[in-house]
């Protein structure tokens, strides 16, 4: 087949010229480590979601490693976490020592199911790690009452969901530490990034020693205190996102109005839409759809992109992966059905603010035109 127009690819970071102008500026003063400008950043973060502490590091992954960390979890403790997540959310807990505990996820959300999570708790269990998956909020109302319940910590995995609400409050503010990803897939990007927010001043301390190779400051003078690590952002990376942050609500709201045309123009049996419960406002960090078991998710991947559209599988099946399958050796199959099915059967589309709703709808029809 012939592409007769643009390829449109399953992402790509709007980066527009203030966003290089304002990195260019931070590269022509020399200061490129981590200092003012991601301060600024960081203040502007926590102003806007109405936390106490916003701390910026080198990426996602790395503020999950040093909540827990702070936390003090390692070997002998359990972590429960999804069984259907980005490979980053168990990585971490193996990292530290500890033993993740993988739940099924509901397959209407892709969250992890409220209703298993309990039974998933042991004496060992020292947290829980939801995921709001591909932006949609976790039922974190619920899964914060039961770690209080418990008196276990709680740490949100908000890779996808920064502005993502839960009965009209952000997610990142209800847990002991929530972590957002500023990857080139998110809603803003500094290439590589994260953020880790918090309410709890001694876990916030804690985090800006770990970051920085363990040390801290008494009277002016530097002393190593902790065994920590390099995660600092840079400067130049904190002001290109920054610029972004500026514009996040209306990026938020133009993501919106594509997914309604996805909604609007897919029309097909074999696709399931994404579930938006009552009282959750959705990132759309990725469209994310279920293909019925008859599809060859292979080759219509593959024939999407002969068309023009790029796609592929939205997150993994954790315990199924090679490392976690031969550690663990769990039956996917009857423990994690649900997980399973979504690794196997599920699609991502393109849906990223630089899109059309024109070109949203091309998506639409093509995946519709080749499916039935």
């Amino acid at each position: 087949m012939k592409v007769l127009h643009k390829f449109i690819p399953l992402a790509s970071p709007d980066i527009q010229e203030q966003d290089i102008d304002a990195t260019i500026q931070v590269l022509r003063s020399g200061m490129l480590v981590q200092g003012e400008k991601v301060q600024l950043f960081e203040e502007d973060v926590a102003r806007f979601l109405g936390v106490k502490h916003a701390i910026c590091a080198s990426n996602g992954t790395a503020t999950l490693h040093m909540a827990l960390v702070a936390l003090g979890i390692g070997q002998g403790d359990e972590v429960i976490v999804p069984a259907f997540s980005y490979i980053a959310t168990a990585n971490v807990v193996e990292l530290v020592g500890a033993t993740p505990i993988f739940v099924d996820i509901d397959l209407a959300t892709y969250n992890i199911d409220i209703s298993k999570v309990e039974q998933a708790i042991s004496p060992k269990t020292k947290a829980i790690i939801p995921v709001h998956e591909f932006g949609l909020a976790s039922d974190i109302v619920a899964l914060k009452s039961i770690a209080e319940g418990k008196n276990i910590a709680l740490i949100e995995d908000a890779a996808c969901a920064l502005g993502a609400k839960e009965d009209n409050r952000f997610v990142g503010t209800f847990g002991d530490f929530a972590s957002f990803s500023l990857h080139p897939r998110k809603a803003i990007s500094s290439g590589e990034g994260g953020i880790l927010t918090t309410n709890d001043d001694a876990l916030a301390e804690k985090i800006r020693i770990l970051r920085n190779h363990g040390i801290s400051y008494h009277d002016g003078k530097m002393n190593f205190v902790a065994a920590g690590f390099n995660y600092r952002l840079t400067d130049f990376q904190a002001a290109l996102v920054h610029s972004q942050f500026a514009r996040l609500d209306q990026t938020l709201r133009y993501k919106q109005e594509l997914a309604k045309v996805y909604f609007q123009e897919i029309d097909s049996k074999k696709i399931k839409l994404p579930f938006i419960p009552d009282k959750k406002q959705h990132t759309w960090q990725t469209f994310h759809v279920l293909l019925d078991d008859s599809i060859d998710r292979g080759r219509l991947i593959n024939e999407l992109k002969r068309e023009g559209v790029g796609t592929n599988y939205g997150a993994q099946c954790i315990p199924y992966q090679e490392y976690y399958s031969l550690k663990y050796n769990l039956n996917c199959q009857m423990l994690y059905p649900n997980a399973l099915k979504a690794y196997n059967h599920g699609l991502a589309l393109p849906l990223y603010e630089k899109l059309t709703k024109e070109e949203i709808a091309f998506v639409s029809n093509t995946i519709c035109k080749l499916i039935n």
